[in-house]
């Protein structure tokens, strides 16, 4: 492809995708596609021979016919399951630059302006946020770096933990520990460094029960360390969650740290952070991160809130030392002067791949084009929006909410009725989100949350607020769906 064609059938590209966003809203959120039919319109053989301008036409044509119907649509601003993903213009004319300039960012030497933008982009947000100094590229033994995700984090994190035991000396069975609410790449983690033997391990993935806010608790953590360390046993990693996948609670970061140091810890501490760090932006926000000062290492992904699309996490580690002590290795293909100085960072050593994107691109671009007060002001619109539904909500007898909202995210379900069991209250919740994402006006989707008392952990849906496009009117249509469905629950009896 020659650059004048590459021109042409990119401005054609463009245009799609500036016309996809102006017309998402006006489909439906959830594809409506079988197993296999999206497969079945691909030819089983692939063509051979090459493709000119009738091909490139029929690849435009293919577009709507295959690929659309079979998408669900993460950026229509119906869409509140899971976490919100942004993405925005910024970011994907980011992501584009950094796939035409095909930069290779392993070492700094393989691209300079790869590893020092990027070093720089964690300073920024660091500063944004007010992370600890400690975590800045600045400081003595501290920086940051973008990883994939943040099941990448905490996999290095883990990483990083059993370096330092090893190198402490300490011996005994690798443990491991975070809260019941924890996010499940805590337990894959484990499976992955060798810690866990499979994902229902608990001797050495310790879930740790919750308060009724649904955020660990302190003084049960440090009795299962104390325990682990009397048994021989060698506590490795603790993680803590800054806004849990389930319902966006908050564990408390320095009591969990001075708990889990009084009784003996010596492992590494992380906080992950990943759906609802991003809200630090905001100065009324950073209660959360209180005693993040006593921790290892933190990570949030701006690709859930903050306007950044897939796959942007940023991974902050006071002891960078150790993390780079954890993964490096040096091949003689690698060795440069550059690096032999010591002057320079080389991210393939603060990751597990040695290859990496230009990632920083795309967050630059956005904290350029929004500005840390841009980034604010989209922050607070997702709040207040999920502010307004929870008040509907609590304010309608017929539902009722089943967590704490500390930011974008509202946890409710029908109120169960008089003499109703956990299961068929459960059993009408599962109904509702059904019939809401029927619609293909909106999309939600549903948790389990300890209900305490001994009883089963209760089924709760999850309006996760904050999607690019998402406006007050698509919460409030949001909301006329809610009553539409509910009055259907109550008027046809409990499982009609």
């Amino acid at each position: 492809m020659t650059p004048d064609e590459f021109r042409k059938r990119g401005v054609q590209l463009i245009e799609y995708i500036a016309r996809y966003m102006e017309t998402v809203q006006d489909r439906p959120v959830l594809s409506k596609t079988d197993p296999g039919d999206t497969a079945a319109m691909l030819p089983e053989h692939p063509p051979t021979e090459p493709g000119g301008d009738a091909e490139w036409n029929r690849i435009l044509e293919d577009l709507d016919r295959i690929i659309q119907p079979g998408l669900t649509h993460w950026q229509h601003p119906g869409f509140y399951g899971y976490f919100p993903a942004n993405a925005s213009g910024p970011a994907i004319l980011g992501e584009l630059l950094s796939a035409g300039l095909g930069v290779q960012g392993m070492l700094w030497r393989t691209s300079p302006a790869c590893t020092e933008i990027e070093t720089r982009m964690l300073d920024w947000m660091a500063e944004a946020c007010e992370l600890p100094a400690d975590f800045r590229s600045t400081s003595d033994n501290g920086g940051g770096v973008i990883q994939g995700t943040a099941s990448e984090s905490t996999l290095i994190a883990l990483v990083a933990a059993r370096r330092r035991v090893q190198r402490l000396g300490l011996e005994g069975e690798p443990v491991v520990y975070a809260s019941t609410q924890a996010h499940s790449s805590v337990i894959k983690a484990a499976m992955i460094a060798g810690v866990a033997r499979g994902q229902r391990d608990n001797e050495r993935v310790r879930l740790i029960e919750t308060d009724d806010a649904h955020a660990m608790r302190a003084d049960i953590l440090a009795v299962a360390i104390e325990r682990d360390i009397k048994a021989g046993r060698a506590p490795v990693f603790v993680c803590s969650t800054v806004g849990t996948t389930a319902s966006t609670a908050v564990d408390p970061l320095g009591e969990i740290a001075r708990a889990a140091r009084a009784v003996g810890f010596k492992g590494w501490l992380h906080a992950d952070g990943a759906h609802s760090g991003a809200a630090a932006v905001c100065p009324e926000h950073r209660w959360m991160l209180s005693g993040l000062d006593l921790y290892d290492s933190y990570c949030f992904n701006p690709h859930k809130q903050l306007l950044t699309n897939f796959d942007c996490d940023l991974f902050w580690t006071s002891d960078r030392s150790t993390l780079v002590d954890a993964l490096s290795i040096l091949p003689e293909y690698l060795r440069n002067a550059e690096t032999e100085s010591g002057r320079v960072i080389d991210y393939r050593d603060w990751q597990v791949p040695l290859g990496r994107r230009f990632r920083a691109l795309k967050l630059w671009f956005v904290v350029r084009h929004y500005g840390i007060e841009g980034l604010r002001a989209h922050i607070r619109h997702a709040t207040a929006l999920a502010s307004a539904l929870e008040a509907r909500i609590a304010e309608d007898p017929r539902l009722e909410l089943c967590a704490p909202r500390p930011f974008n995210l509202v946890c409710f379900r029908p109120r169960p009725l008089p003499g109703e069991s956990f299961a068929d209250t459960d059993a009408r919740t599962a109904l509702l989100l059904e019939r809401l994402n029927a619609s293909g006006e909106v999309f939600l989707t549903h948790a389990a949350l300890p209900a305490g008392g001994g009883e089963p952990d209760r089924i709760v849906i999850r309006a996760a607020i904050g999607g690019t496009a998402t406006r007050t009117e698509h919460v409030q249509r949001l909301w006329e769906l809610i009553d539409a469905e509910t009055d259907r629950l109550d008027d046809n009896g409990p499982l009609a």
